[in-house]
């Protein structure tokens, strides 16, 4: 223990060691240290060049420091940040309206992180499920899928179908029924009187990038409609133009009655989310039934308000759209005894690795001795999705190195074609 008034000096250990040493081991991270970021790219503290091909998992979808965002985060921030939900400020009504206009619902519930927008969702379909479908009180359910990933509060890794993320976290909350993602039959058959939302990822993110079938998403809304039931999507993941669209439900035009949005969001500056929601889902919050001191802040408004302009003004969900179809026709063309499949959307992909001919975090690492960053999903998919606003040139060469990678993580030595 350091003695009172001691110099406590750690200079001669690394930053990584210091990490190592100091940290809860709850992630297991690849060996680099990063230091910096501009657009596409990643830095270490050797000061070599990565490119990112993992965006923060749609945290950085704009890139890293891009100077329109970080211009208003300093603006914003010399001038206020967190006056807290007990006043109003003039960035927060702003940023709302945008949000609502993007996503055509009619209010809106800041949050912070992603986990905690899902939460604010879950509280509103429950109560909206006891003061309008009248559901008897502390009955009301939620139906989810399985291989979701919503967050890692308690409530939410209750209902996870991934061992690693509930063992030993329990008692875990009621009132959640699981069913297999993609299977209308099984959704219809688990709805009850009881049933107050379908809380679903449109696209599975950290399942393993992982694609509906087309008519998936329609055919929850007419169960929905039929039921009296809310659709309520998380996007947090998928929407901001990540998967060729603003959202990933306008790939088959349905409109849901929440949305859960977050990374994005903030720009890759700030954990910034939401839940937008219809008006009649939002009125059943009061004065005190729900709030966060930093929810709702000004400077997350302003960083928020400046993202979804970017997004729109710089053309990033056309190049998603764009950049995405050259990216998976380049990914379906490799030829590789590993590979089994490729998923996604956007400049979303998930490629599955058969885990009997290589790892998947092999090939991640052999990806960051090359120059490009990713990261394996269950150790069997290699998530690839870089900031929208990479250029064409450093895809392909992200793309060529994957496809080395891959190749070398073979023992057998087959030969990729790309």
């Amino acid at each position: 223990m350091t003695r009172p008034g001691k110099r406590f000096e750690i200079r001669s250990e690394t930053p990584l060691a210091l990490e190592q040493r100091y940290s809860a081991h709850n992630y297991d991270p690849l060996p680099v240290v990063l230091t910096r970021g501009k657009g596409a790219f990643l830095w270490d503290d050797a000061d070599r060049r990565y490119i990112d091909m993992m965006s923060a998992y749609s945290a950085a979808s704009h890139g890293h420091g891009h100077p329109r965002i970080l211009a208003a985060l300093e603006a914003q921030a010399s001038q206020l940040a967190v006056p807290s939900r007990a006043y109003f400020n003039d960035k927060l009504g702003p940023f709302l309206a945008a949000l609502c206009k993007r996503t055509g619902l009619d209010e809106a519930l800041p949050m912070n992180t992603g986990a905690e927008a899902v939460e604010t969702a879950i509280k509103a379909a429950r109560r909206w499920g006891y003061y309008v479908k009248g559901i008897p009180h502390n009955k009301a359910e939620i139906i989810v899928a399985d291989g979701n990933f919503h967050g890692r509060t308690t409530t939410i890794v209750g209902f996870s179908s991934e061992p690693d993320y509930r063992d030993g976290f329990g008692p875990f909350a009621p009132g959640f029924v699981s069913v297999p993602f993609g299977d209308l039959l099984a959704m219809k058959r688990a709805i009850t009187p009881r049933t107050a939302a379908i809380l679903i990822e449109p696209i599975q993110g950290e399942g393993g990038i992982i694609v509906p079938p087309q008519g998936y998403l329609a055919g929850l809304r007419q169960l929905c409609d039929e039921h009296r039931v809310l659709l309520i999507l998380d996007e947090v993941q998928s929407g901001l133009g990540r998967a060729g669209d603003w959202f990933a439900f306008q790939h088959e035009g349905v409109m849901p009655d929440g949305i859960v949005l977050g990374k994005a969001l903030g720009g890759g500056m700030l954990p910034v989310s939401a839940f937008v929601a219809r008006r009649e889902v939002m009125a059943v919050f009061t004065p005190g039934s729900h709030g966060s001191t930093f929810g709702g802040n000004p400077l997350a408004a302003a960083v928020g308000f400046e993202a979804l302009r970017v997004i729109e003004e710089e053309g990033l969900v056309e190049r998603s759209r764009m950049l995405g179809e050259h990216m998976f026709d380049r990914l379906r063309a490799i030829r590789n005894p590993a590979l089994r499949a490729v998923r996604g959307r956007g400049l979303w992909a998930g490629v599955e690795i058969d885990p009997r001919q290589a790892s998947a975090r092999d090939v991640c690492l052999r990806m960051l001795d090359k120059g490009v960053l990713s990261k394996d999903t269950h150790g069997t998919v290699v998530r690839l999705a870089p900031p929208l606003v990479i250029r064409k040139y450093d895809l392909d060469i992200a793309l060529d190195i994957f496809a080395e990678a891959l190749n070398e993580a073979v023992p057998s030595g087959q030969p990729v074609a790309a």
